[in-house]
């Protein structure tokens, strides 16, 4: 089921729109970024995205191989999500959103959202990561 949903960073000077498909997966990855972030997102429809307010107080970071613009606002320095280009990796362009940018998105809704976790770590999108044991 697609729905809309309205989001934003801390301060409000970011706003943003976009179309999620509830049936989809969410996601969490275990590279340093995603990590250091503890970001859990999800994917916003082709075309669907926008900046409703505030793009100029958005900025980006690439690091490793410089695929994936991950997206913050430059004022509270929430992370909002990112964009991510048809490459070796990425089959399509995309777009990703923090679920915890989502202003509108209810708890029962985060609460039913199905995660799978990727291995960004090791650059290995097809599978999840293998568990670390306890020590």
């Amino acid at each position: 089921m697609i729905r809309t949903f309205n989001g934003s960073c801390h301060c409000g000077a970011v706003r943003l729109r976009c179309d999620i498909d509830l049936a989809q997966p969410t996601s969490r990855c275990n590279c340093s970024m995603c990590t250091k972030t503890r970001l859990w997102k999800t994917m916003a429809q082709p075309g669907s995205f926008a900046f409703v307010q505030g793009e100029d107080a958005v900025a980006a970071y690439r690091f490793g191989g410089h695929r994936v613009e991950h997206r913050f606002c430059m004022r509270c320095g929430v992370k909002l999500g990112g964009h991510g280009a048809k490459g070796e990796h990425f089959p399509q362009d995309f777009d990703v959103v923090s679920i915890a940018c989502l202003d509108d998105m209810s708890d029962d809704v985060k609460a039913g959202l199905r995660v799978e976790y990727q291995d960004g770590r090791h650059d290995d999108w097809a599978h999840a990561p293998v568990p670390v044991p306890p020590l």
